[in-house]
């Protein structure tokens, strides 16, 4: 090996340091006599909420704090007062020296800013202040977060406003302790600047218009409907020597090149396999960390590819699930830093297996406890499970091209339709069972009583067999699995609050209209259980285009979906227009989850992200290919030509062997600088390409394509250049060598 490859002997070290490393050991919490608590001794020890505000408040101020806060309207200085005193005293005895407002600004990922308790009295002792104003409402700077257009510079003014649904918490760091307020985030002017604000918006609407149906189905008793979620969190742990040594993994999360290793995912071997022992102890740090915070976490096994994982908590009221997915996320980084782990949240970390999601488990609960999704024990309960199951079904086809684009990013993009996720196209798996109840309903049978149409249809059946023969498909984006809809389609690093405000704002509208269409039928006259089902029919028949029970990654799909109409989006500056079309605008206005102006601007917001991302890509992979391949290659040819002459000098061996292996090289070299040329004229065509869209679209159709070329050439230069000048550490290392 050359003398001049240093970098490879940093390779070499990451691989002994990962190899030698000892599972992390850390203390759970005893009783007295030394014993290990229980998880139920010590869930939710971190955090304040509804439970702990009716604990220290008069039950008179506790009723008024739900009836206002229910309402959507402001506290009263004397009730916030109180809570705050009380959320005072609790976080001093914790340990807390600081509070934040803890909020979602359309960037992916949380923000906070950091205030002191400590104030000083009129004597200029220093106390701990904390007001009701304090609680309910901070003011940091808004000109620094993406804003799509709705605030300049000089308008800097942002509010944060606390959200009581969502239980307060407290963050340790290795010198102190924060109380976090989850917060929504608006401009001076009132426009949305965050995630949860059209997400609680949604949330409202979706209650509204499921109420609405509900009782136009005879179920005056519902009060409230809510959305619940449980968001499965995959996502990949490699050891932190190999990711220091990565810059395309440090700066954009993904590995640009490497050439796959002879063995990835084929054996089928690592799929809920034994949990590696350094895994398992991050694993177990992990539940401990988020048991504390209130966070239901169920689910840890590994996942399909190799070094791949998932998280799996049980559901929640959706506002809630979202905030503590986001928790679920800056917890792992934070314990896999303490394991000299690092954590790989992109969808596509490692070409060639399997990328990570974030399924989304989705169903609707009344305020008696009813899953509607639930199929029930009476023909009444099922065929309120049918409506609601076509409204839902309803909302999917009509807004196909909205969900897509709710889950689209750079990173989703090289995800979608390979290796186990879902395609780029919106459809809907229901089963055999729900499908052929469907296609019953479609014909007309039994369709003159309800009650015994129900029965004879089989649906009286639904809770038994549902459950057990709807089975899953891993190709379907939107697939219903007994008492519940997964949406497979979310990225792994993406929040999970627009893709359910859109899906929640699309079913409410159905809900809506369905509604409506009931009630002029019964006001006609009609039977109301009759006139249902009849709307369930005519829903069927109308939806049948989103209803798909086959192989999503099938070639013939493709043409199947554009022979029904659904949008067949390939990448995100595609889908993105989906924000643009007529039919999104009107459902975020009548639904009242997103202005016009709030609208345009995640538009504008979701264009310059997807570009920015692509742009350190490019330049990523420049750095990579001329400060580390290039001259990898070059000393490996070098020394290899020297040693061709030498060696034949030498032994009086024939040159033809070592020099052809050497011309081989030699030619992969001179193509690597073709196609590192042929990226760079894509790039720069892209920046005259005129305004964002279209820069965004050569971007994804032209620079891409053409960044994957160069990437090729360098996987192969891997597989044939000596492994002791290949300075980078390799797939075969880095998913297996831990």
């Amino acid at each position: 090996m050359s003398q001049s490859s240093p970098d490879v002997q940093f390779r070499f070290q990451a691989i002994e340091a990962a190899t030698n490393r000892q599972p992390r050991k850390f203390d759970l919490p005893k009783d007295d006599l030394g014993r290990s608590l229980a998880v139920s001794d010590y869930f939710g020890q971190f955090t304040f909420g509804v439970k702990e505000i009716k604990s220290v408040i008069p039950r008179a101020d506790f009723e008024r704090f739900l009836e206002l806060t229910n309402n959507g309207q402001q506290l009263e200085k004397d009730i916030a007062d109180k809570i705050a005193k009380a959320v005072r005293n609790w976080a001093m005895e914790m340990g807390i020296t600081h509070f934040c407002h803890w909020f979602q600004p359309m960037t992916g990922l949380t923000a906070e800013k950091h205030d002191a308790f400590i104030s000083f009295n009129d004597e200029g002792a220093a106390i701990e202040k904390f007001s009701g104003a304090q609680l309910i409402q901070s003011e940091p700077d808004a000109s620094s977060f993406p804003s799509g257009g709705m605030r300049t510079t000089f308008e800097a003014r942002g509010y944060t406003a606390w959200d009581p649904s969502s239980p307060m918490f407290l963050v340790t760091t290795t010198n102190g302790r924060t109380l976090c307020i989850p917060s929504v985030f608006v401009s001076y002017t009132g426009h949305a600047l965050d995630e949860k604000t059209p997400l609680l918006r949604s949330v409202e609407a979706l209650s509204t218009q499921a109420i609405a149906l509900l009782h136009q189905l005879g179920d005056t008793n519902v009060k409230r409907v809510t959305a619940t979620l449980g968001a499965e969190q995959e996502y990949f742990l490699i050891d932190r020597a190999y990711f220091n040594q990565r810059p395309d993994l440090v700066l954009t999360g993904r590995t640009l090149l490497g050439a796959r290793p002879s063995k990835g995912q084929e054996l089928e071997d690592h799929y809920f396999g034994a949990i590696p022992s350094r895994v398992s102890a991050f694993m177990q740090e992990v539940e401990f960390e988020l048991y504390r915070l209130g966070v239901p976490a169920k689910t840890r096994h590994n996942e399909v590819a190799p070094a791949q994982f998932e998280l799996a908590p049980i559901f929640e009221e959706a506002n809630v699930s979202i905030d503590h997915n986001h928790l679920t996320m800056e917890v792992m980084k934070k314990v896999a830093e303490r394991h000299n782990f690092a954590l790989l949240l992109h969808e596509k970390p490692f070409a060639g297996i399997n990328g990570s999601g974030k399924h989304n488990n989705w169903a609707m609960a009344t305020d008696a406890g009813e899953n509607l999704l639930e199929p029930g024990a009476t023909p009444h309960q099922n065929l309120r499970f049918l409506v609601v199951l076509t409204a839902i079904l309803k909302g999917v086809l009509k807004h196909n091209a909205l969900l897509r684009a709710s889950i689209a990013s750079s990173g989703n993009d090289h995800r979608l339709g390979a290796n186990e996720a879902p395609p780029a196209i919106m459809s809907v798996f229901l089963g055999e069972q729900l499908s052929m109840i469907l296609n019953k309903i479609k014909s007309g049978e039994a369709i003159e009583n309800a009650e015994r149409a129900m029965i004879h249809l089989g649906v009286s059946k639904i809770p038994v067999v549902a459950r057990d023969n709807t089975d899953r498909n891993r190709t379907s984006p939107f697939a219903f699995t007994g008492n519940k809809f997964e949406f497979r389609a979310v990225g792994s690093s993406a929040s999970c609050s627009f893709p359910m405000s859109c899906l929640n704002a699309a079913v409410a509208e159905a809900m809506e209209e369905m509604a409506a269409a009931l009630e002029q039928r019964v006001k006609g006259g009609a039977d109301r259980e009759k006139a249902a089902l009849e709307l369930v029919r005519e829903t069927v028949i109308a939806t049948e285009a989103i209803r798909f029970e086959g192989n999503g990654y099938g070639q013939e799909w493709l043409s199947e979906a554009e022979r029904r109409g659904l949008a067949h989006l390939r990448n995100t500056p595609e889908a993105l227009a989906a924000f643009q079309y007529p039919s999104t605008k009107a459902l975020f206005l009548k639904q009242n989850v997103l202005s016009e102006a709030e609208l345009q601007s995640r538009h504008h917001v979701n264009v310059e992200r997807y570009i920015k991302k692509v742009d350190i890509e490019i330049d990523t992979m420049r750095t990579l290919v001329d400060t580390y391949v290039i001259p990898a290659a070059s000393l490996y040819l070098r020394d290899m030509a020297e040693a061709v002459s030498k060696v034949a000098k030498i032994t009086g061996a024939e040159k033809g062997p070592m020099e052809g292996s050497v011309k081989k090289a030699a030619e992969i070299f001179k193509e690597l600088f073709d196609k590192r040329a042929t990226m760079e004229s894509a790039f720069q065509n892209a920046g005259s390409a005129g305004g964002e869209e279209a820069r965004a679209k050569v971007l994804a159709e032209k620079v891409l394509p053409a960044m994957l070329n160069l990437r090729d050439v360098c996987d192969r230069l891997e597989n044939v250049v000596g492994n002791g000048y290949w300075p980078l550490p390799k797939y075969r290392e880095m998913l297996f060598c831990y």
